[in-house]
């Protein structure tokens, strides 16, 4: 059997189980007074003018997942204008391997801690955001990530945590909780003679979840890059239009885990925290952690680090990269993910935008795809649900002509 051979019966009982928002309803959201959209499983493609409302649609999916959205807007800025509103709220109905499930979410300044997102599951409030990570996982790609291999480490960061949300639905925890100890702990560094004891124990929370979050992008990159080798022995089309990404996460406690076991890994962390109080007080901050790990990218075909590829080698490695992920979300997890792909067709050429379209197919996912041009989407036929958008308004349309 060959490899690609073996991850065809995985992906094949995937699709027949794939999770799909079959109602999503909006609710002051951005330019949304009111909105529904009915879905039946299949893929989505929403096209209009800019400004109609089309990304808007895809942020709304992608706060079905935990985090801050697509836009990673502040959640008064999602808030209709104009008039001015106070509130917003997304609810959808999602298909999944386990049954439907209603998800509520949005700003309520009357619930208890006005001004932070609430989470309601069929119903009831949910105890965090990360409780969605258990129901669905969504990934998405948009114009503002092709830049990604060549700017600052910290979105390849978030990037990377996307793809872990799918693998480990508490991450999103753990990362939360780190980054609110570090914070605080950067916020008592600053006194004069700051709480010692305190310290301490917030150290002691910033070396249990930094090493968890370490440890989880770590394997699901280790992951990642054996998906990725398995695809290219196959050397099909889409493997020809996405060239195969080679990936490595690199940072301080990424090392020590190659060395040592995770709870040695935070005896170490734990030291070196203690140990740089000093320095941090002075410039903020922490010295070592996982804020500053980094996820390194190759062209494998090229044996050239991505932010040397070209803009178009670029783009190519990202999807083919959100691709493999997606591929082995749906053989490991029995379901692929929910994808949101905004103004994608428009950013590719012919051959690789068939070859998306394909492979969209082919992995059974519901994917949302944004686009101006209606035409670029006519490879896809019957196969997609089409909805054009003008000022807000939804109506569904006819599948678009194949040229």
């Amino acid at each position: 059997m060959t490899p690609q051979a073996g991850l065809a019966a995985p992906l094949e009982r995937a699709a027949a189980h794939r999770p799909a928002v079959t109602r999503l309803t909006v609710t002051d959201f951005r330019c949304y007074a009111a909105a529904r959209l009915e879905g039946d499983g299949r893929p989505v493609v929403l096209t209009g003018p800019n400004g109609a409302g089309k990304t808007n649609l895809l942020e709304a999916v992608s706060f079905l997942a935990p985090g801050r959205g697509l836009r990673r807007a502040r959640l008064d800025e999602v808030t209709r204008r104009p008039p001015e509103s106070r509130f917003w709220a997304v609810a959808a109905r999602v298909a999944t391997p386990r049954g439907e499930v209603a998800i509520g979410t949005g700003l309520d300044p009357a619930a208890p801690g006005a001004g932070r997102r609430t989470v309601r599951i069929d119903g009831r409030p949910a105890a965090g955001q990360a409780e969605l990570g258990g129901h669905v996982a969504v990934l998405w790609l948009t114009p503002q990530m092709d830049r990604l291999f060549i700017e600052g480490a910290a979105n390849r960061r978030r990037f990377l945590d996307r793809l872990v949300y799918g693998f480990h639905p508490d991450h999103a925890g753990r990362l939360s909780a780190y980054e609110q100890a570090m914070r605080e702990r950067a916020r008592l560094l600053k006194d004069d003679r700051p709480d010692q004891a305190w310290l301490t124990a917030l150290e002691e929370a910033m070396a249990t979840n930094g090493v968890a979050v370490a440890a989880a992008r770590r394997e699901v990159v280790a992951r990642l890059a054996a998906a990725a080798r398995i695809r290219a022995a196959g050397a099909d089309e889409v493997d020809e239009a996405f060239p195969r990404a080679e990936v490595a996460v690199a940072g301080s406690i990424e090392a020590w885990l190659d060395e040592m076991p995770a709870l040695a890994a935070e005896d170490t962390l734990r030291a070196r925290l203690h140990d740089s109080r000093r320095i941090d007080a002075l410039v903020g901050g922490a010295a070592e952690g996982p804020h500053r790990s980094d996820l390194l990218v190759r062209h494998a075909g090229k044996d050239m680090p991505a932010d040397q590829c070209s803009t178009g080698e670029q783009k190519a490695l990202l999807v083919g990269l959100v691709l493999a992920n997606a591929r082995l979300l749906a053989g490991e997890r029995g379901a692929p993910p929910l994808l949101l792909l905004d103004e994608i067709a428009a950013h590719l050429d012919a051959r690789r935008r068939t070859a998306l379209f394909e492979e969209v197919l082919a992995l059974g996912a519901q994917a949302w795809l944004t686009g101006t041009d209606a035409g670029l989407f006519a490879p896809f036929g019957g196969r997609v649900q089409h909805y054009g958008i003008e000022d807000a308004h939804l109506r569904e349309l006819r599948p678009p002509p194949h040229p």
